[in-house]
């Protein structure tokens, strides 16, 4: 059974970092593409970063490019999401979640599995 279980979320004033990690198993983690989402209050869940199975190509949405960076260590089974320069607008639960074989980078739907998620709240 794939099991992906996030953590590293917690609070920290503006301009602050965080680095959340994403231990995975249940299958083999070097095959596949993994993702970070976000979910604010009200708001739907949204696409933040994406990483290659190999860790050579990187996605990110316009909102954070520059400033949160996404990787990996497949002999770790673990993907990481580097925050820096955090804003209150990126209060919200993070989600990692792992690409379906043959997806393309995009939206929820593309990916099979998720974690259960990890809080960040960023104070003004």
């Amino acid at each position: 059974q794939v099991q992906l279980v996030e953590s590293g979320g917690g609070l920290v004033q503006a301009g602050g970092s965080l680095r959340l990690s994403c231990a995975a198993s249940g299958r083999t983690f070097s095959y596949y593409a993994m993702g970070w989402f976000r979910q604010a209050p009200g708001k739907e869940r949204e696409f933040v970063a994406d990483i290659s199975s190999t860790g050579r190509t990187t996605y990110y949405a316009d909102s954070v490019k520059g400033r949160f960076t996404i990787s990996r260590d497949n002999a770790k089974n673990t993907l990481y999401l580097q925050m820096n320069s955090l804003k209150p607008e990126d209060t919200a639960v993070y989600y990692c979640a792992s690409r379906r074989l043959g997806e393309a980078v995009g939206g929820t739907n593309r990916y099979d599995y998720w974690g259960q998620g990890t809080q960040v709240t960023v104070s003004s």
